[in-house]
C-alpha cells in the first residue's frame, strides 16, 4: 500500500505526526553534486544562498545575469517583461482558463475586502491617543516556475496587498529554460491580480534583487510567496532588511474523519495534497478501522490515475499516513499539537467541532467544503502557515501589507497624572536623562 496505516499511536507520533524542520532535510545526492560544481565541494544550500545574496548586493545586475546563466541556464539582456509580452500571453491561454483566473481573483478580492482596519484617534480631556494605519509602499511577490507554475499562489498573495492599498507590487518569476520567458500562466495571473512590474528572475537571486535592489529591480519593503529550498533560505537570510510573510515549507493536509465519511472522497483529498511535492504531508486521523482500511485501498487505486503519481506516491511514503485514534477528541488533541496548514473535517455536523480547533491555517467543513476549493476559489488566501507555525501565524491577509504608526498627543493634564509615574520608572531603570526630561516639564 502506498500509504501506511498506523494502529499504534506512539509509532505515529514518531512517524507522520513528528515535525521535521525544513532546513534539516537531507540534501539529495544530485543536488549536492550541482552545489559542489557551482560553489565548491561540500557547499551547503545555506552557504550557496549566502554567496548568491552577497554577490547580488555587491554587483547588482551583473550578478543577476551571472546566476541566471549559471543556475537557470538562461542568457538575459533584459530582466523586466514588457507590456507586449504580457498581452501576448493572453492569446496563449484558453479563454476559459483566463475566465477562471478572473473569477478566482474576484472571489479572493471579495473576501479580503471584509478585512478592514482603519486609523483611529481617541480624544479625551488629557489629549489624544491613536493609531495611523498605512499600507506598505512596495512589496515583491515570488512566483515559482518549474514543472508546475502556480498562478493561484500569485493571486492569493498579490490581491490582499492590492486591497491593502500597496502603492507598487512587483513580481519575480524564473524564466523557462527553453524560451527564456516566464510562463504565460504566471504573466496573465500577475496582470489580472494588478501587478505593476514583472521580472524574469528566479531562485535566491530574485529574492536578493527584491531585498537589496539593483539598477533594474527596485528594492521592496516585504517579500511574499512560496518557492523551493533556496528561495526559502534566501527569504530567511534577508529578513530584517525586508519583511517576509513566512518561511513556507512543504504543503500539508490533515483530515479528521468519522465512520460515516466517504472513503473515496477522503482518499481524493489526501492525494490532492500529496501530488504537490515529494515532501508534502497528507495525514488522516480516524477512530474507524473500517474507514481507515477502505481509504488505504482507495488511495492505492486512485493513485494509478494521476499524472503526478510518482511524486504523490513518494509523498505518501515519506511524510504521510493514516492514524487510527481512540476517539475524535484525541484526533483534535493531535491536530492541535501538529498545527496543520489545512484541517479538513469530514465528520457529521462539522460545525460542532470548530470550537475544538486551536491551531490550523484553515478549517474546511464537510465534504462539500474541501481544501481544493480553498486552493483556488473560496476566497481566503491559500498561503497559510506550515511546519507547525499555525500555533502563532496566520494565512496571508490584508494586515500583512499594512503597518501601524502610534499617535501620541497628550496635554498638561496627562503630564501631571502620568509624568511622576514615568519619572519613577526611569529612575528605577537608571535612565537619569529620561527622568530629567519628565522632571523639567513638571517643574515649569
Amino acid at each position: 500500500m502506498p500509504i501506511q496505516l498506523y494502529t499504534d499511536l506512539a509509532q505515529a507520533q514518531q512517524g507522520p505526526l513528528a515535525r521535521v524542520a525544513f532546513d534539516t532535510v537531507e540534501v539529495p545526492e544530485r543536488l549536492q553534486q550541482s552545489l559542489d560544481h557551482m560553489f565548491g565541494v561540500g557547499t551547503t544550500p545555506a552557504a550557496a544562498v549566502d554567496q548568491i545574496l552577497a554577490s547580488v548586493r555587491r554587483d547588482g545586475d551583473a550578478a543577476l545575469e551571472h546566476w541566471s546563466r549559471t543556475i537557470e541556464g538562461v542568457e538575459l539582456s533584459q530582466f523586466e517583461v514588457d507590456r507586449s509580452a504580457i498581452e501576448a500571453a493572453y492569446s496563449q491561454l484558453d479563454p476559459l482558463l483566463v475566465e477562471a483566473l478572473r473569477i478566482s481573483a474576484a472571489e479572493i478580492e471579495r473576501f479580503h475586502r471584509k478585512q478592514t482596519r482603519q486609523s483611529w484617534v481617541d480624544w479625551s480631556d488629557e489629549g489624544a491617543l491613536g493609531q495611523i494605519v498605512l499600507p506598505l509602499e512596495r512589496i515583491g511577490a515570488y512566483a515559482p516556475g518549474g514543472t508546475a507554475p502556480l498562478p493561484s499562489s500569485l493571486l492569493m498573495g498579490v490581491i490582499p496587498a492590492k486591497v491593502a492599498g500597496v502603492r507598487e507590487i512587483i513580481v519575480c518569476s524564473p524564466p523557462q529554460r527553453d524560451t527564456g520567458e516566464i510562463s504565460p500562466l504566471v504573466l496573465v495571473a500577475a496582470d489580472i491580480a494588478g501587478v505593476h512590474r514583472i521580472f524574469r528572475l528566479g531562485g535566491a537571486q530574485a529574492i536578493a534583487a527584491m531585498a537589496y535592489g539593483t539598477n533594474s529591480v527596485p528594492h521592496v519593503d516585504k517579500i511574499i510567496g512560496p518557492g523551493n529550498l533556496f528561495v526559502v533560505l534566501a527569504k530567511k537570510a534577508v529578513y530584517g532588511t525586508v519583511d517576509i510573510e513566512a518561511l513556507p515549507g512543504p504543503t500539508e493536509t490533515m483530515v479528521i474523519a468519522d465512520a460515516d465519511a466517504n472513503p473515496e472522497l477522503v482518499a481524493a483529498d489526501l492525494l490532492a495534497q500529496a501530488e504537490h511535492d515529494l515532501l508534502a504531508s497528507a495525514i488522516l486521523l480516524t477512530p474507524s478501522l473500517e474507514l481507515a482500511e477502505k481509504v488505504q485501498v482507495a488511495v492505492a487505486r486512485q493513485l494509478e490515475e494521476l499524472e503526478r503519481a510518482e511524486i504523490a506516491a513518494q509523498a505518501l511514503t515519506n511524510r504521510s499516513g493514516i492514524v487510527l485514534v481512540p476517539s475524535l477528541e484525541v484526533a483534535f488533541d493531535l491536530s492541535n499539537a501538529y498545527g496543520p496548514e489545512h484541517l479538513c473535517l469530514l465528520v457529521n455536523d462539522p460545525w460542532q467541532y470548530v470550537g475544538k480547533v486551536r491551531n490550523a491555517g484553515g478549517i474546511f467543513l464537510g465534504e462539500r467544503s474541501f481544501e481544493v476549493l480553498g486552493d483556488y476559489v473560496a476566497g481566503p488566501s491559500h498561503i497559510m502557515p506550515t511546519g507547525g507555525t499555525a500555533r502563532y501565524a496566520s494565512p496571508v491577509n490584508v494586515d500583512h501589507f499594512r503597518k501601524v504608526i502610534s499617535l501620541v498627543g497628550l496635554n498638561e493634564k496627562a503630564l501631571q497624572r502620568l509624568g511622576p509615574v514615568a519619572q519613577r520608572l526611569a529612575e528605577a531603570e537608571g535612565l537619569t536623562a529620561h527622568a530629567a526630561a519628565v522632571r523639567r516639564r513638571l517643574e515649569q
